[in-house]
């Protein structure tokens, strides 16, 4: 699932849910690339890094691929810095580059059809479970079954009463959210006036109790600032979202799979989809990619991270719960189509096929990819809750001597503008040994779809923040390995020594910032270059990476296919 905001901050007169916190306070839409000394912004100290560090030096072009929900690759502070495929050649319907994909020119998109349909909304995996666990139980005796089928047994009823739960909820919000809709377009009406103020609501004798409540909030939100208009598009997310959960999110009886056409129940397949990287909607991917790399210093929209980046965009996550199978294709297309880094800003509390994934995860160690993160927005300990995909492999090879953990695999949570004991933000997860390192993810002003710019929150923008650091390193110090470059990044984290701060989702509980993290501190780029300039190269297997945007064309060794024998 993609990790938005959007429904993280309490609205203070709904209690129960959660939108995007009108405010007056924000921070510089820039404050991400801010230095806390020099600017007082705990940001990733970009700008200072590219004026005492980098300026003059030489660089060499990185690939970053954003696996997500879709990029618009034309959008105008994008489309300068999109991968183009080399070996590719636009809309001839042919596979030019023979790798497999047809006229995949700026990425792929493993949750659409030949014939160019798009998944859109779809189940989470809890729900697929319920569905896949229904069939296998069906009229089965519960004592009858063997101890390892009865564990799964039990598992499935745990399951399916929160599916049951959670559904009945969601469709009881949306009846809400659709009654303060109408509600509110009854009291505009009512006051004679397009735009109504919070004086003119207060004029309004309203009898209904339920109106005069609609009519109550709307009229705070007015004196607060904020518009008819964007309080509506809240009410309507509202609406939307909830609807969402309860249509899509826990339907046990809808199919969207038959859109992608592929079969299913083969996890190791790996040639389907289309090349519609933008897809019914690009939002959040769209605001990944320009927190990393929008064009910087075109007197355009604002400035990524990265300066000498190009994104590939590749769509595997709906407006739900990504599947295992494309996540691992999503990856493995990344890797041997020359990806330096990899930026993840997704995630689910349960897994179809970690085994898959695990491999692909592991195809892109072999192959020196930097594979970065969000931690999630649950306000969750990961050290204790389960949070997929994560960088810990199910199977530990023969004999149990393989690698238990991915050593290029950065976890990020996130952080906010506000500092002091609010540095940590409110709906990040976090864990001692689960989350790595925090960055930016409060307010983060980036590019939205069709030339537009919107500040949202979320570790899925922390990720991203990160991610374009760990790409600046890449593109500055290209002989550096992906271990190297996670293990820079962590190592010269700032954050007052011994800080406390609010514990995420807690009630104002404060603790050490040291607990939240491996590291107890934030990304730095400057501290990093710093640190970079002062590491010794490791010998890399795979020199072909470092010829940059034509990596796609020198591939790596040939990604893991092989069946899943457990």
């Amino acid at each position: 699932m993609k990790l938005r905001n959007l429904f993280i901050a309490l609205l203070t007169a709904l209690p129960f849910l959660g939108f995007s916190q009108y405010s007056v306070n924000t921070p510089p839409k820039n404050w991400q690339h801010l230095d806390k000394v020099k600017d007082g912004f705990m940001g990733v100290s970009a700008d200072k890094m590219y004026a005492e560090l980098l300026k003059g030096k030489k660089s060499q072009t990185v690939i970053v691929a954003v696996i997500d929900g879709g990029v618009d690759p034309l959008h105008e502070d994008l489309k300068d810095v999109m991968w183009h495929n080399p070996g590719e050649i636009p809309g001839n319907g042919k596979d030019d580059d023979g790798n497999g994909y047809v006229d995949d020119v700026y990425g792929w998109n493993f949750i659409g059809g030949k014939d160019g349909k798009n998944v859109h909304h779809d189940q989470l995996e809890s729900t697929r479970l319920v569905a896949k666990y229904k069939k296998q139980f069906k009229n089965v005796d519960p004592s009858s079954l063997s101890k390892k089928d009865r564990k799964k047994y039990d598992e499935y009823k745990k399951l399916e009463a929160s599916v049951v739960k959670e559904r009945e909820e969601a469709a009881s919000n949306a009846a809400f959210y659709g009654g303060l809709l109408n509600a509110v377009n009854s009291i505009v009406k009512a006051t004679g006036k397009e735009k109504p103020t919070a004086k003119d609501i207060s004029k309004l004798k309203l009898e209904d109790e339920g109106i005069a409540y609609a009519a109550q909030l709307l009229g705070e939100r007015l004196s607060q600032g904020q518009s008819v208009d964007d309080f509506k598009e809240e009410l309507q997310d509202g609406l939307d979202y909830f609807g969402g959960q309860a249509d899509y999110y826990y339907n046990t009886d809808i199919d969207v799979r038959s859109i992608v056409g592929d079969n299913y129940a083969d996890s190791y397949e790996r040639y389907y989809g289309n090349n519609d990287v933008r897809g019914p909607d690009a939002d959040h991917g769209t605001h990944v990619a320009g927190t990393i790399a929008a064009a910087r210093n075109n007197g355009v929209g604002m400035n990524g991270i990265a300066d000498n980046v190009k994104i590939m965009a590749v769509r595997c996550v709906p407006d739900g719960d990504e599947r295992d199978k494309d996540v691992a294709n999503a990856i493995i297309y990344a890797v041997d189509n020359g990806a330096s880094v990899i930026n993840m800003s997704f995630g689910k509390g349960q897994a179809w096929d970690k085994d898959a994934v695990d491999k692909a995860v592991k195809y892109a160690m072999k192959n020196d990819v930097l594979m970065v993160h969000a931690a999630g927005n649950s306000h969750q300990d990961n050290d204790v809750e389960k949070n997929f995909p994560n960088d810990s492999f199910r199977k530990k090879g023969f004999l149990g001597l393989g690698p238990k953990m991915a050593k290029n695999w950065l976890e990020i949570g996130a952080l906010s503008w506000k500092g002091g004991e609010d540095a940590a933000a409110n709906f990040s997860n976090y864990g001692k040994k689960g989350v790595d390192v925090f960055a930016p993810g409060v307010d983060i002003y980036a590019t939205f779809p069709d030339n537009h710019y919107k500040a949202i929150s979320g570790t899925s923008m922390a990720s991203p923040v990160a991610a374009g650091v760990a790409a600046v390193i890449r593109s500055y110090y290209p002989e550096l390995s992906a271990v190297q470059v996670k293990d820079i990044i962590m190592s010269s984290t700032t954050m007052t020594k011994n800080a406390k701060v609010k514990k995420p989702g807690g009630n104002g509980e404060l603790v050490p910032f040291s607990e939240l993290s491996v590291t107890g501190g934030a990304v730095n780029g400057y501290e990093a270059i710093k640190k970079a300039s002062t590491v010794k190269p490791k010998k890399k297997k795979n020199k072909w990476r470092k010829s940059g945007t034509k990596a796609g064309l020198q591939r790596g060794s040939t990604a893991p296919v092989e069946k899943n024998k457990a």
